[in-house]
């Protein structure tokens, strides 16, 4: 039985799930869309959308939050200043995901997940 038990796993150990997350979410930020697996990007999303959430607040406490969970201080600073602010007047669903089709070796299923509005 599944009681009680969030999340997605995707046959990692907690260290490597945690790191593969963090580094998807700053990759999506850094170039605003990222191509990945369809597990990988549901797994991702509701962590994306919270940190958009978190800094459209635009204080230190938010900017520390945002800079614990991406792994480079410039996405961090391009988060704050350029990506939260697109969505200031957007009460939620920041991200989108497009299906892709099938990767050719393994047949698993690709999707672009991205960010909803382009700078301009």
């Amino acid at each position: 039985m599944r009681h009680r038990v969030a999340g997605r796993h995707l046959k990692r150990s907690t260290g490597h799930r945690r790191a593969l997350f963090r580094n998807l979410v700053t990759e999506l930020f850094r170039h605003d869309q990222i191509r990945t697996t369809e597990a990988k990007a549901k797994a991702i999303q509701a962590q994306a959308e919270k940190l958009v959430s978190v800094a459209k607040r635009n204080d230190l406490a938010a900017r520390r939050h945002v800079a614990e969970v991406l792994t480079d201080e410039t996405v961090t600073k391009r988060l704050m200043d350029e990506v939260a602010p697109r969505f200031a007047g957007r009460p939620g669903g920041y991200t989108r995901l497009v299906h892709l089709g099938q990767r050719l070796g393994d047949g698993a299923p690709m999707v672009l997940l991205a960010l909803v509005e382009k700078s301009s």
